[in-house]
C-alpha cells in the first residue's frame, strides 16, 4: 500500500508542443471532505514563465491560485463523494487564452469518534486516467496500474467488463491480470467516443472470491487536432449598392468537431481575394464593406473566397476556403432620361382621342421595380386639359393621349412639357428628374357651323299669341365667322310650342305655352336645335326658355262632396273646405272664401290658412243633403263661385251609418254574375245537344236456342266463311303501337297471336258473368279472303234470359245471319268491309309469314272436326259459385263439357279457355247500342278478338253486354286493352 499522506497530488502532462513555459491540461489533488480556508491544492510550475502576464483565474469563487502557481482555498469547501472540477484560466506566451482542469478527489481516511484517523478500504488507484486520440502504434500501450490493498496479502487477479472492453466499441482495453496494469489496444477517435467508463475487479487467485468492492474506472480520450472546420449555411450576401464603409453584409458560419473550448476549434476567419472591397472579422466571421464606391451598374455580384483555420490561425491550424457570392441590391441612383431632345405632333382639329406620341425612356436601375419604372408628368401646356399621359407598362414608355378635340381658329399650337420620374425617389446621387417639350401643332379643317353660344336663354310668359317673335338663334362658321348659308332646323321640341326660320334662325311662338304643362320643369322649356352650311356640315345648340305664369287658372275645390256628422247637444257642425290653384305666386295663395250670392243663410266660413277654411252651419239642421255656394278668389282676386254639397248624418268611428248600412254592386260583382250566367246557360245547352244526339238504343231479340241465346261458335273442323264487312270496330278503340292495326278504316286485321276467355274471367271474375252473342258463317260477297274465319260473340244465359239489339237495325235469328232493316246500315258495313278487303289483299302478296300478323289465316284442320265451339264464360254475377247453369247450355256446349260431370271442371273450363295475353283487339259498341233482358235494365255492348290456345290460325271475336253496374263495361275494355298492349310490347 501507499504511505498514508494527509495530500496526495497526481499531476498529468499532456505536452503539445515543446516551450519553456509548460503549463499542464489538467492536474488531480486528493483533498479531504471538508476543505478548510488556505489549504493548499497543488502548485502549478511557473518558473520558467513570465508570471505577469500569465494572469491567473478560476471558475470557482471558493479556489485561487497565487502568481507563483500555488492552488488555495478561500472558503471552507465541500467535496462530494463523486468529486469536484473546477477550471484555471491564464493567457500564455501568444497572448492566446488558455484553460486547465482541476480535478479533485476525497482521500480514503475517516476521522473516528476519539479523534484518530483510521485508514478506510483503498479505493485502488488515482481516477480518472487520460489516453491520446489517435495514438500511434504499436500498441498494447500501458494507461496505468490499477493496484487494490488485498494484493499486499493475497495473491490475486484483475478484470475489467463494459464499454471498450466487453461492450461496444469491444477490445479497446484490456488488462494484465497478475499485475492490474490498463492497456490500450487501439487508435481511439475522441469525436466518435469521447469516454470510456467500466469496472474493474480484483479476485483471490486461489478462491476466486471477491477480495475488494468493484472499482469504476473512467478513461478520458484526450483531443488532438485531426478535424479542419468546415462551413454552414449559404454562403450567399447581400448589400446595397453605395453603402457606406462598414456597412455589414453578411456573417459566415463554420464549426469544428474537436474539442469545444480548446484551440482545435478556435477557428479564425480570413478574405484570400476581394480585400479592396470587402474586410472580414477575424473571430466573428463577419463581412464588411470597406467602401462606398460598390455600384450594382458597373458589377451586379462579387466573388470573394473566406478561408478559416483552427488552432485560432495557427501555422500549424488546419484550414478550409470556399467561395461566397456577395450580391448589391438596387437603390434609386439613376433617374430616367429621355432618348431625344424634343418632340413635335401634328394634330387634326376636332380629332376625337387617341394616342399623339410614345415617349421612349431609358433608366439603369433594376428594370420592372420602383427605382426603374417610370411616372410621366405634363407639367405646362395642358391647363384646358385636352392631353392626358400614361405609361406602357411593358416598355416603360410614355404615351401622350388627346382627350378633348383641339380647335385651330382658337389654338393653333401648343407647347408641352413632359416630366419623367420613377415610382421611388432618387438616392445616392445628385441628379435631377429631367424633362423635355412636346410642341403641338393643330391643322386646320373645314368644320361645321357654330352657333354663337352653346345655350340661349329667353324668358317667355305662359299663353303668348302664336307666331310671337321670342329671340334670334343663329350659327357662323368658324372660318369664316359668317352666317351666310347657313339653314337652322328643330331637333327637339317635345311640346311644338316653337318653329324655325330655316334662313334667319328667328324663334316664334307656333302652340300655345303653357306652363302648368307636364313638358315644363321648374319653369323651364328646352328647345334643341340644329345649324347646316353648305357642305352639309352641321353644329347643334340648345335654346332655353324660361316660361313666366300668368294668372290664367283660378283656385279650384277638388273635393266637393263632403260629410258632416250631426253632433248632441245642438253643437254645431263643421267641415273642412279646401282649395287649390295651379298657378304659382303671386297669382295663388292666399285664397279668400266667402259664400255665394245664393246661400240660405244657414252656413259661415271661417278662415283656417291660406288654402283652407272650415264651413259649418249657424243653424240647427236635420240630416241630409245640402248645396252650399263658395266664391273662392286667388291672391289677385281672380276667381268664380262653386259649389259643395254637403251630407249631415249620424256618424260611426267618423263614417256615415247610412253609407255603412247601405250596400251596392261594384262593377266586377256585376261582371261574375254575368259570367255565372253565361255559364250556366252554356251547360244547358250543352245538355240539349248530348239529348238531341243521343243514339236510340236497339233491342236484340232472344231467337230461341238451348240454353239461352249462346249461339253456334266455331269449331275446330273448317267453318262456315264469315264476312268481315259485318263486324265494324271504332278506330279510336285501336293503340296505333299494336303491330298490324288498321287506324281509321273501321277494323282492324284479326292478329295471328293469342286469343282471349275464359281466362280473363278467371284473372278478373269479371267477362264470366256477361252475356254474348257468336256470329259465325256470313259472307258478304268476298270469298276466298276470309276462308275458314269466323268472328263469334255471346251473350251468357242467366237471370235476365235472351233478347234483342233495339233500334231495329239488325236482328238475330236460327239461320244465324245478321240482316239490316235499312239500306244506311247495310252501307256502312259494307264500306269498311271494303276497307278490310283491301288491306288483306294488299298483305297477301307478301312472303309467307312476312305480314303474319296482319294476315287473318284459315282454321288449322286436325282432319276430325269438334261438335263444339270455343266459347267464353256466362255465368251469371249474382251467383259466382253456382255453375248449374252449365246443365242448361246446349248440346254444343254439353260436348265440350261431357268429359267430365264435374260442375267445378265446368266452370274451370269457360273461365280459363282464353288467356289474356291472347286478345288482339277489344272495345265499346261504336254506336252505343244496348242490351235489353226480361227484367233487366238496359246494357253497354262490348266485344274482343282473341285468338284461341293452341292454334296458329283461329281468330274468334266475342261479344259482351254489361251486367253489373259496379263493374262497368267501360273498365273492362280499359283494363283488357292495357294488358293486351303490355302483351304485344313484350312479345
Amino acid at each position: 500500500m501507499a504511505p498514508n499522506l494527509p495530500v496526495h497530488l497526481c499531476i498529468f502532462l499532456v505536452i503539445s508542443c515543446v516551450d519553456s513555459c509548460f503549463i499542464p491540461v489538467s492536474i488531480q489533488a486528493t483533498v479531504p471532505q471538508t476543505v478548510q480556508v488556505g489549504h493548499v491544492i497543488s502548485k502549478v510550475d511557473v518558473d520558467q514563465c513570465d508570471t505577469i502576464t500569465l494572469h491567473f483565474t478560476t471558475s470557482d469563487p471558493d479556489f485561487t491560485v497565487r502568481p507563483d502557481g500555488t492552488i488555495v482555498t478561500v472558503a471552507i469547501t465541500m467535496v462530494p463523494a463523486n468529486g469536484r472540477t473546477f477550471s484555471v484560466q491564464f493567457q500564455d506566451l501568444d497572448g492566446q487564452k488558455r484553460e486547465m482542469d482541476v480535478y479533485l478527489v476525497q482521500n480514503s481516511r475517516k476521522v473516528l469518534k476519539d479523534g484518530l484517523l483510521k485508514r478506510s478500504k483503498r479505493r485502488w488507484s488515482p481516477l480518472p486516467f487520460n489516453i491520446i486520440e489517435n495514438d500511434a502504434p504499436p500498441f498494447p500501450k500501458d494507461v496505468e496500474l490499477i493496484a487494490s490493498d488485498s494484493s499486499a496479502t493475497r495473491r490475486v487477479y484483475y478484470t475489467i467488463s463494459g464499454p471498450g472492453v466487453t461492450e461496444e466499441p469491444v477490445g479497446v482495453f484490456s488488462v494484465v491480470m497478475d499485475t492490474g496494469m490498463l492497456q490500450v489496444n487501439k487508435a481511439v477517435d475522441r469525436e466518435r467516443t469521447p469516454q470510456f467508463v467500466f469496472q474493474a475487479r480484483v479476485f483471490d487467485r486461489y478462491t476466486n472470491q471477491e477480495t475488494d468492492l468493484p472499482l469504476p474506472i473512467t478513461v478520458n480520450v484526450v483531443d488532438v487536432n485531426d478535424n479542419a472546420p468546415t462551413f454552414t449555411g449559404l454562403m450567399q450576401f447581400h448589400v446595397l449598392e453605395q453603402s457606406k464603409a462598414g456597412t455589414m453584409v453578411g456573417m459566415v458560419n463554420a464549426t469544428d468537431i474537436d474539442e469545444r473550448g480548446t484551440d482545435h476549434t478556435k477557428i479564425r476567419y480570413s478574405l484570400l481575394s476581394g480585400t479592396d472591397l470587402f474586410y472580414i472579422n477575424p473571430e466573428t466571421g463577419v463581412i464588411s464593406t470597406k467602401t462606398d464606391t460598390l455600384d450594382r451598374e458597373v458589377n451586379e455580384k462579387y466573388f470573394v473566397t473566406v478561408e478559416i483555420k483552427d488552432m485560432n490561425g495557427a501555422l500549424n491550424g488546419l484550414v478550409s476556403t470556399a467561395p461566397a457570392t456577395i450580391v448589391l441590391g438596387d437603390i434609386n441612383d439613376n433617374p430616367p432620361t429621355f432618348t431625344k431632345t424634343s418632340y413635335d405632333v401634328k394634330v387634326k382639329e376636332n380629332q376625337v382621342e387617341g394616342l399623339l406620341l410614345r415617349i421612349p425612356i431609358e433608366d439603369k436601375d433594376l428594370v420592372k421595380t420602383p427605382n426603374w419604372n417610370t411616372e410621366f408628368v405634363i407639367k405646362k401646356g395642358n391647363e384646358k386639359g385636352n392631353f392626358r399621359i400614361e405609361r406602357d407598362p411593358k416598355t416603360n414608355e410614355g404615351l401622350i393621349y388627346l382627350t378633348k378635340p383641339l380647335d385651330y381658329e382658337k389654338t393653333k399650337n401648343l407647347k408641352l412639357e413632359v416630366l419623367a420620374r420613377n415610382q421611388a425617389e432618387l438616392s445616392g446621387t445628385k441628379a435631377q428628374w429631367v424633362s423635355i417639350p412636346v410642341d403641338i401643332s393643330v391643322v386646320d379643317e373645314d368644320e361645321g357651323p357654330e352657333f354663337t353660344a352653346p345655350t340661349v336663354l329667353f324668358t317667355v310668359q305662359e299663353n303668348t299669341p302664336n307666331d310671337t317673335l321670342i329671340g334670334t338663334y343663329i350659327a357662323v362658321d368658324p372660318e369664316t365667322k359668317s352666317s351666310a348659308g347657313i339653314k337652322y332646323y328643330k331637333v327637339s321640341d317635345p311640346a311644338s310650342w316653337i318653329k324655325v326660320d330655316e334662313s334667319t334662325g328667328q324663334l316664334k311662338i307656333a302652340n300655345t305655352i303653357d306652363r302648368e304643362s307636364h313638358f315644363v320643369t321648374n319653369g323651364v322649356y328646352n328647345v334643341s336645335m340644329k345649324a347646316i352650311d353648305a357642305s352639309l356640315k352641321t353644329g347643334t345648340g340648345t335654346v332655353i326658355i324660361q316660361v313666366e305664369d300668368v294668372n290664367d287658372h283660378v283656385p279650384d275645390i277638388p273635393f266637393k262632396d263632403l260629410v258632416m256628422c250631426e253632433k248632441d247637444g245642438g253643437e254645431m257642425g263643421s267641415v273642412l273646405v279646401i282649395a287649390e290653384d295651379k298657378d304659382q305666386a303671386p297669382f295663388s295663395a292666399p285664397f279668400s272664401f266667402e259664400l255665394g250670392e245664393e246661400h240660405d243663410g244657414r252656413w259661415a266660413v271661417k278662415r283656417l290658412n291660406n288654402t283652407a277654411v272650415m264651413l259649418e252651419h249657424t243653424k240647427e239642421l236635420p240630416t241630409g243633403v245640402y248645396t252650399v255656394p263658395l266664391m273662392v278668389k286667388d291672391l289677385q282676386g281672380f276667381g268664380k263661385t262653386q259649389t259643395v254639397t254637403v251630407r249631415i248624418c249620424r256618424c260611426r268611428n267618423g263614417a256615415c251609418l247610412a253609407y255603412q248600412n247601405s250596400t251596392s254592386l261594384g262593377v266586377w260583382a256585376i261582371l261574375a254574375m254575368l259570367l255565372a250566367l253565361g255559364l250556366l246557360l252554356l251547360l244547358c245547352i250543352l245538355f240539349a245537344f248530348i239529348c238531341v244526339t243521343k243514339n236510340e238504343k236497339m233491342e236484340l231479340e232472344d231467337m230461341g236456342d238451348s240454353g239461352g241465346i249462346l249461339l253456334k261458335s266455331n269449331i275446330e273442323a273448317p267453318g262456315d266463311a264469315v264476312d268481315s264487312n259485318l263486324i265494324i270496330v271504332p278506330a279510336s278503340g285501336i293503340d296505333p303501337s299494336v303491330k298490324g292495326s288498321m287506324i281509321d278504316v273501321g277494323w282492324v286485321g284479326a292478329k295471328n297471336s293469342g286469343m282471349i276467355g275464359g281466362g280473363l274471367g278467371a284473372q278478373q271474375n269479371l267477362l264470366q258473368q256477361s252475356g254474348g252473342v257468336i256470329l259465325t258463317n256470313m259472307e258478304n260477297g268476298y270469298p276466298g279472303q276470309y276462308e275458314g274465319s269466323q268472328y263469334g260473340g255471346q251473350y251468357g244465359s242467366g237471370q235476365c234470359g235472351g233478347g234483342q239489339y233495339g233500334g231495329g237495325n239488325m236482328t238475330f235469328d236460327n239461320t244465324r245471319f245478321m240482316k239490316f232493316n235499312n239500306s244506311a246500315a247495310w252501307h256502312f258495313w259494307q264500306t269498311n268491309g271494303l276497307f278490310l278487303q283491301q288491306k288483306l289483299a294488299y298483305l297477301g302478296t307478301g312472303e309467307e309469314g312476312r305480314y303474319a300478323d296482319d294476315i287473318i289465316h284459315t282454321y288449322g284442320f286436325e282432319g276430325v272436326g269438334s261438335p263444339a265451339g270455343s266459347v267464353g264464360c256466362c255465368s251469371d254475377q249474382g251467383n259466382q259459385e253456382n255453375l248449374d247453369f252449365l246443365n242448361t247450355l246446349g248440346p254444343k256446349f254439353k260436348t265440350l263439357a261431357e268429359g267430365t260431370s264435374d260442375p267445378q271442371l265446368h266452370g274451370l273450363f269457360f273461365r280459363r279457355h282464353y288467356a289474356v295475353t291472347t286478345v288482339i283487339f277489344c272495345a265499346l259498341d261504336p254506336q252505343n247500342r244496348k242490351w235489353k233482358k226480361d227484367g233487366c235494365t238496359s246494357a253497354k255492348i262490348f266485344g274482343f278478338v282473341a285468338r284461341k290456345t293452341g292454334s296458329g290460325q283461329d281468330n274468334v271475336c266475342h261479344l259482351f253486354a254489361e251486367h253489373d253496374p259496379e263493374q262497368p263495361a267501360s273498365a273492362i275494355v280499359n283494363f283488357v286493352s292495357k294488358v293486351m298492349i303490355g302483351s304485344q310490347k313484350t312479345k
